[in-house]
């Protein structure tokens, strides 16, 4: 027989020599946020004629394929492994590393069948040595805004940037930092409950047109980069982004830039001085991902495009100075991390050695951030191929999670799958990418065409994968004129807004900004004459964002699900101290949704009283239920 006690080990010596440890109330030399407190939890098997037994499970990363040995102790086989504090841990024991045994003396388990240990506390908790302090932002808490800096607002026009051949949609439009700064100021993000912006990349780029698809481009995007070490300038100048990062800290919104590291222009003197800090495009003849290489096999050397040279991180000086100039420009700001792109294009040792680096400069900080890294990695059905990136201590925090964004954008907007389809994948979603990670949900980005048309009646395209860009040029789409998408949009942001991670808000997709796909989906950002649907999607959005923000259990809670059927969804979300319940109808009648509790309860996003268990919802619309 097993047994499992929830015992704490003495404090643990820290790396200078101190004592690396807390208590929630009083805390210690190193206070850390809630998150990444760790108890020393101890797990017991009784012995009888092993050979050998690993513990292995969700408490760390590679909990599930390397584990913990367990030692022989007397009659048990016993190992320490640090769980976090409050969290459940699933855990099962290797037998002599053939047999998988669940824990004989825990006969609790978890929807997966392993063995389940909940709500695991400790007297004393330990913290890593890089574990961000209590009184930094806590990135639970987040709310992401894409901001396309070009495409917002324009604040000075003697910045404006034309590039020649470039067509008017790929052209610069004239949004620069002083833009965003202005609507930062004016409280725009404030209304919408939002905290963090993630900015397109902010490096000088190319000042000459590229082919693209249908057409010439100019680099209003930043995925061009010529120079790491000076700014853009078609967006304003260093002071100008130094004063939008003051700024939007003054408000308490963080800051992520946008980076490109997989490739640079063919312009860059990088390239002229150091062509061996870059993949041949000779390789395979030549390598063009899609066109003579792989995307998959050969996405680490391939070229985007025959004007954009790919990084060859195996060389230790390309990697130390593309890492070197991403830590130059997060200290120069004082910015608060990055959004990745592409990131499964880049050898891992990269990022790898950007968190070391950027952990360092964490430290010099007080209270000691947490340098939040989010990755785009797009494929919509590998989750593990998705989860390999995360790992808090050593590579990402999250990335954009494409497997739910597919889920929801099936589910509640395009109406092709039911609700328990949804809620199948949340089931196991919500916890799937491991402990401390903080994946971002989203609905809406900018490689996809506007999502307003995918919740249309007649979904504009019928597949969801689709990039929208058989549209993006002629036959481009109009601001629907009838109240439903609107609607089913105003569904896909209350999902996200009570869900746990890092949601994110596509700039205009608040207002169901019209748009197919690339450039089209880029659209400058519409300030004036709104419609009335357009007007109610943003109270909407701006109503779900101050409900996350005033309520933890929405930011910080566990997810429970209540009830679903084709058109339904129903699930609590709770922190220990207030439990909420989301109900959800996609269809297009009032439905009757069950699993709720039996007592009156406030309808907080709309202002009303209900009484459960049984709530009627009307027609695409969600309520947020308080007791």
């Amino acid at each position: 027989m097993a047994l499992l006690l929830a015992a704490c080990s003495p404090p643990l010596p820290s790396a200078d020599g101190g004592t690396d440890a807390g208590s929630p109330d009083a805390g210690g030399p190193t206070h850390c946020q809630e998150p990444y407190r760790r108890c020393e939890t101890e797990f017991r098997f009784r012995a009888l004629d092993e050979q050998s037994v690993h513990l292995r499970g969700d408490f760390r990363p590679d909990g599930w394929t390397i584990g913990v040995p367990m030692r022989k102790e007397g009659t048990d086989w016993v190992a320490r492994a640090p769980v976090g504090f409050g969290s459940d841990v699933q855990y099962k024991f290797l037998i002599n590393n053939t047999l998988w045994v669940n824990d004989p003396a825990n006969p609790k388990t978890s929807a997966a069948g392993n063995s389940l240990r909940e709500n695991v506390t400790c007297e004393v908790f330990t913290c890593p040595a890089a574990a961000p302090e209590v009184g930094a932002f806590d990135w639970r808490d987040s709310v992401m805004a894409f901001v396309f800096v070009d495409r917002f607002f324009d604040a000075d026009t003697t910045n404006n940037c034309t590039v020649p051949g470039a067509m008017p949609a790929g052209q610069y439009q004239g949004g620069d930092w002083k833009g965003v700064t202005q609507k930062l100021n004016a409280g725009f993000f404030d209304e919408l409950g939002v905290n963090t912006l993630w900015l397109t990349v902010p490096v000088k780029n190319a000042t000459v047109a590229g082919a693209g698809t249908n057409g010439m481009y100019s680099a209003f995007h930043g995925y061009w980069p010529i120079e790491l070490e000076q700014y853009e300038s078609c967006f304003g100048s260093k002071q100008d982004l130094i004063d939008l990062v003051t700024a939007a800290h003054a408000k308490g919104i963080q800051v992520l830039f946008d980076f490109a590291m997989v490739h640079v222009h063919s312009q860059s003197t990088l390239y002229a001085r150091h062509p061996e800090w870059f993949w041949s495009l000779d390789f395979k003849g030549q390598c063009v991902c899609g066109g003579g290489c792989d995307w998959n096999t050969d996405g680490q050397r391939c070229w985007f495009t025959d004007y954009l040279p790919h990084w060859n991180y195996t060389v230790q000086a390309a990697r130390d100075y593309t890492v070197a100039q991403a830590v130059r420009i997060l200290e120069e700001t004082k910015a608060d991390g990055f959004r990745l792109d592409a990131i499964k294009h880049v050898d891992d040792s990269w990022l790898l050695q950007l968190r070391t680096e950027v952990e360092k400069l964490a430290a010099t900080r007080t209270p000691r951030p947490r340098m939040y890294f989010v990755g785009e990695t797009y494929d919509f059905g590998n989750r593990d191929y998705l989860k390999s990136f995360v790992d808090p201590a050593t590579k990402l925090d999250g990335q954009f999670d494409f497997p739910l964004r597919l889920s929801l954008l099936q589910s509640v907007v395009m109406r092709q799958t039911p609700m328990t389809a949804l809620r199948d994948l949340v089931a196991s979603n919500d916890s799937f990418y491991g402990p401390n990670s903080l994946m971002s949900p989203w609905i809406g980005n900018h490689d996809l065409g506007r999502v307003i048309h995918m919740a249309e009646d007649t979904p504009m395209w019928g597949d969801p994968y689709a990039d929208g860009k058989d549209r993006a040029f002629n036959n481009q789409p109009t601001l629907p004129n009838y109240r439903r998408p609107f609607e089913r949009l105003a569904n896909a942001f209350a999902f996200l807004m009570t869900s746990p991670g890092v949601p994110l808000i596509y700039y205009g997709d608040e207002i169901g900004l019209p748009g197919a796909g690339d450039p089209d989906n880029r659209r400058f950002m519409q300030w004036n004459n709104l419609s009335a649907d357009q007007q109610w999607l943003r109270s909407r959005v701006a109503a779900l964002g101050q409900l996350r923000k005033s309520h933890s259990a929405l930011r910080r809670g566990k997810r429970t699900n209540l009830s679903a059927t084709v058109d339904t969804y129903a699930y609590s979300m709770s922190d220990g101290t207030e439990t909420l319940y989301i109900a959800i109808n996609r269809g297009d009648s009032d439905q009757t949704v069950s699993g709720l509790p039996a007592q009156s309860m406030q309808d907080l996003l709309n202002q009303s009283s209900v009484s459960g268990p049984n709530v009627l919802v009307p027609a695409r619309s969600t309520r947020v239920l308080k007791p």
